[in-house]
């Protein structure tokens, strides 16, 4: 209970400091949308965890409200970005935390999930989610020494 308790006050303190931050510099609309885009493709792909709820919080505030003012830097390079990001999920994902004790058997489904959603962004085509999937796709690869290969 206290685990899940955390999880959902963790979370929660994320989305509202990253909404305050975005709301104080006028981006509040692309600070959401990050925060949307990294959440959805997190949920599905997985991907490792930083080794404490602090940092997590820090670097995942840091992120979500860095995203919307660096778009500009990408937009030469929007293709590449997707299409790196669409690989790490056809690669890597899902990566399930231990903890979530995701059945083997959704595995498929989940990848399935994680693919689509990345090549959605080739019809979207906003740099916001494009950068959210790039930096959520970043904590999915692992060395794979370090991954389950049952």
């Amino acid at each position: 209970m206290h685990y899940a308790l955390s999880i959902i006050l963790n979370t929660l303190l994320v989305i509202i400091t990253s909404l305050c931050i975005g709301g104080l510099t006028g981006q509040l609309k692309e600070t959401f949308l990050a925060l949307f885009s990294f959440i959805l493709l997190r949920v599905s792909s997985g991907g490792v965890h930083l080794k404490s709820a602090r940092s997590c919080n820090i670097v995942s505030i840091f992120i979500c409200s860095l995203i919307p003012h660096i778009t500009y830097l990408i937009h030469n390079h929007f293709i590449w970005i997707n299409l790196f990001s669409l690989l790490v999920m056809i690669l890597f994902a899902p990566n399930p935390d231990a903890n979530a004790q995701v059945p083997k058997e959704w595995y498929l489904g989940l990848k399935i999930i994680s693919i689509t959603l990345v090549a959605l962004n080739f019809w979207i085509h906003s740099p916001v989610i494009g950068l959210a999937f790039l930096f959520q796709s970043f904590t999915v690869i692992i060395p794979l020494q370090r991954r389950s290969l049952k």
